[in-house]
């Protein structure tokens, strides 16, 4: 699966270097789905970090990704040591 993000932008820039990313995607592996959830997840943390309530700052990244329903969101949001919280 190819990473559909520009390669001069490193989403991951707090976990890896740009040139670390850079060979990640040449080597195909990063998942889009997973940098995508990482993504979502710091968003999320941002808006709360600024005492957005948890449904508001769920229905903001709604719009930010509308192929994706409110709970999806909110099970990404939620998720926990790779497992999904109950």
């Amino acid at each position: 699966m190819q990473i559909s993000v520009n390669q001069e932008e490193n989403p991951l820039s707090g976990l890896v270097t740009d040139e670390v990313y850079e060979v990640l995607l040449q080597h195909q592996l990063l998942s889009e789905k997973g940098v995508r959830d990482f993504q979502i997840r710091q968003k999320f943390r941002s808006y709360r970090s600024q005492n957005i309530a948890a449904y508001d700052a769920i229905e903001n990244l709604r719009e930010e990704y509308p192929y994706l329903q409110f709970d999806t969101i909110r099970k990404i949001v939620y998720k926990l040591n790779g497992k999904r919280s109950s």
